[in-house]
């Protein structure tokens, strides 16, 4: 069961980063925007379950809620911490996989973003996705508090593309 060592406001006004004294995942993030995508996993069913909560991404020893707008994060707060506090600890796996990128551009991309930009969307709750690169166009996905933030659309987005063109210059960046 794991414990939760700190609760952290987000740069996102409708979503609350809990940071956890046990690991929920080792590695493997889980995003669900509705209590259909949920299905199957305890822990986000649960929160789904508390009125005003439409969004729940954890990994590690993090979770990152999101609300409607339409509930006191005071209150809230205290409905959502009961189901995280009953969570099951995850195991530590035997051996993790290797993601690998045919593409080198790809790898270099990824690289980069997984060095300079993926730090600090964690730090703020969220996470993104490289989805795809295809010719010059690369498509990304935030997840988390990022998911519905204003600035991740905005000032976050153009950050990612100022930064990827330091390797490619003619690539654009959307989010999907």
């Amino acid at each position: 069961m794991p414990k939760i060592a700190e609760i952290e406001d987000t740069p996102n006004p409708n979503a609350v980063k809990f940071l956890l004294k046990d690991r929920l995942s080792w590695g493997t993030a889980k995003n669900y925007s509705s209590p259909v995508e949920a299905a199957g996993d305890i822990l986000a069913e649960k929160l789904f379950a508390i009125p005003h909560v439409c969004g729940v991404f954890y990994m590690d020893n993090w979770i990152t809620v999101t609300q409607d707008g339409m509930a006191s994060w005071a209150e809230l707060a205290r409905l959502v911490a009961q189901p995280i506090r009953e969570a099951q600890a995850a195991e530590k796996p035997e051996r993790a996989e290797i993601e690998q990128d045919d593409d080198p551009r790809l790898a270099s991309i990824r690289k980069i973003i997984d060095e300079r930009i993926r730090p600090t969307l964690v730090m703020d709750g969220g996470d993104l996705e490289i989805m795809t690169l295809c010719g010059n166009m690369l498509c990304i996905r935030y997840y988390g508090a990022c998911g519905s933030c204003p600035s991740s659309q905005s000032g976050t987005l153009h950050a990612i593309e100022n930064l990827v063109r330091t390797i490619e210059p003619e690539i654009e960046v959307i989010a999907v």
